[in-house]
């Protein structure tokens, strides 16, 4: 049955649908758009099923070309991969629907290239989190990075440095994991995740397995633009075109903490690198500079864009601070809050494009009567903002909830203190927004609202973000099952 090959299929029918944007666009290049909606759908409805799959089943195996491993590849599905496949897939789609106006407007004419590359970052983030295999983990790292330089590269002058700065920046990181993988392989034989994780045990004393997991903590953490190894991110965000800004803020950092997530927890033992070698503890106190770093920085910026940009420094710690504490409640916080910093972040990016689409203006300074000019948009942006900030029923605020939580459980007042100083942090940056927008003096507006395709899947985004917040107990039940499995 062709449902048995999904795991497989996600990533195929992205190849194949990459390989044949170039032949649509000669045919008609508006097309592009089109298809690479499809072929995404289609991923995302896959996705979905698979989530279905592993919750009704269990997990899944499949082995590439029958190859029983740990000769051959190996796919494994269980509830965290299967829960991001979902989140990943999910937005990747809405912004392509989003970005046909937008990309449209910020890239004209380079449709063909454009796509491409897009359908290749999608399926290089579902290749990253689908696979058990750790050198195919890179393969797909790879893959997806290198359609993100092209995609930065593709918004104008700025956005060339911009691009040029995060290929450094995304080399050094490749080049750390792919010798960290290269040491494991050494001392193990095997590159299958659960192969190593089997054979690690016997090896924990070498100072080698310490060196390999300082190089993927280290490469990892640049990925996903851990502060203060952030430096990549506030240009590459600013200077994309605003789609492409919305799908790497939503995606692609997520998809380098699950590769963290994964590596730390099911391939090396979570005993091991929270009680014997204190990584998780280390990166813990780390993400709490970085949350108030990122804060500090965001406030003082007039950049609308720039400003989400450090605000996503800021919201990568809070995931990061979840999982260093690695007690359940904590762990659960942070992986919800990798759900709904994308939620929020992908909504809050899409409205900065719907702004600059219609007016231009990117200085919040400026932004005076916006909410009369763009009611619907500026509503949108107010829902994404208040579940940043934490207050309920967004996602935003169970995500943040927990987070404190298991801060508490852990002894761990300082982190409590850090959570609710950032959450006020963030209603000061936001707070000019909204004072700008709906409380500025300014001449009479008239109503011009973004066009549907991109107004609908604003709107899309922030209702989900309230409804998710009030059925919070869902993506939670998935998380505290998995996490129960994983945790000592």
């Amino acid at each position: 049955m062709i449902t048995d090959h999904l795991s497989v299929l996600i990533i195929a029918v992205g190849l194949l649908g990459a390989f044949f944007t170039p032949i649509i666009g000669l045919i008609r290049k508006e097309m592009c758009s089109l298809w690479a909606s499809f072929i995404i759908l289609l991923q995302f409805l896959i996705s979905i099923f698979l989530l279905y799959q592993v919750i009704i089943a269990g997990n899944i195996s499949y082995w590439l070309g029958g190859w029983e491993p740990p000769w051959g590849i190996e796919y494994a599905v269980d509830l965290l991969n299967a829960f991001v496949l979902v989140i990943v897939a999910g937005i990747c789609f809405s912004v392509s629907i989003y970005g046909r106006k937008s990309l449209g407007f910020e890239v004209p004419d380079k449709e063909l290239p454009l796509y491409t590359l897009y359908i290749l970052l999608t399926t290089g983030m579902l290749g990253i989190v689908v696979t058990g295999d750790i050198f195919n983990l890179y393969v797909f790292l790879e893959i997806g990075s290198l359609a993100a330089y092209a995609l930065i590269a593709m918004g104008g002058r700025h956005s060339l440095t911009a691009s040029f700065n995060y290929m450094i920046m995304g080399t050094v990181s490749a080049s750390f994991i792919l010798l960290g993988i290269g040491y494991l392989y050494v001392m193990t034989g095997t590159l299958n995740m659960a192969d190593i994780s089997a054979l690690l045990p016997s090896l924990y004393g070498r100072p080698v397995i310490l060196v390999a997991i300082a190089l993927l903590v280290v490469g990892l953490s640049i990925k996903t633009a851990l502060f203060p190894l952030h430096t990549w991110l506030p240009d590459a965000y600013t200077h994309a075109p605003s789609a492409v800004s919305a799908v790497l803020s939503g995606t692609f950092t997520k998809v380098g903490i699950y590769a963290l997530i994964r590596v730390m927890f099911t391939v090396i033992s979570p005993s091991y690198v929270i009680e014997t070698v204190p990584v998780m503890s280390i990166l813990s106190w780390v993400a709490a500079i970085g949350i108030l770093a990122g804060s500090l920085l965001a406030i003082a910026q007039y950049d609308i864009k720039r400003m989400l940009a450090y605000s996503s420094v800021s919201q990568i710690g809070y995931i990061f601070l979840g999982i260093g504490m690695a007690n359940k409640l904590a762990m659960t916080g942070g992986i919800l809050h990798i759900l709904s910093h994308s939620l929020m972040k992908v909504g809050l990016f899409m409205v900065a494009g719907a702004i600059i689409y219609r007016t231009g203006i990117r200085n919040i300074y400026q932004l005076k009567g916006m909410g009369k000019k763009m009611p619907y948009t500026m509503a949108a942006f107010v829902i994404g903002a208040l579940s940043m900030i934490g207050i309920p029923p967004t996602i935003g605020f169970a995500s943040k909830f927990y987070l404190a939580w298991g801060a508490l459980g852990a002894g761990e007042w300082v982190f409590v203190v850090v959570i609710l100083l950032s959450s006020l942090l963030t209603a000061v940056y936001f707070w000019r927004i909204f004072e700008n927008a709906f409380f500025g003096v300014h001449e009479d507006i008239k109503k011009d609202e973004a066009p549907i395709s991109m107004l609908l899947p604003i709107l899309a985004f922030a209702v989900i973000t309230v409804l998710l917040g009030l059925l919070a107990s869902l993506p939670i039940g998935i998380i505290e099952q998995w996490v129960t499995g994983v945790l000592p």
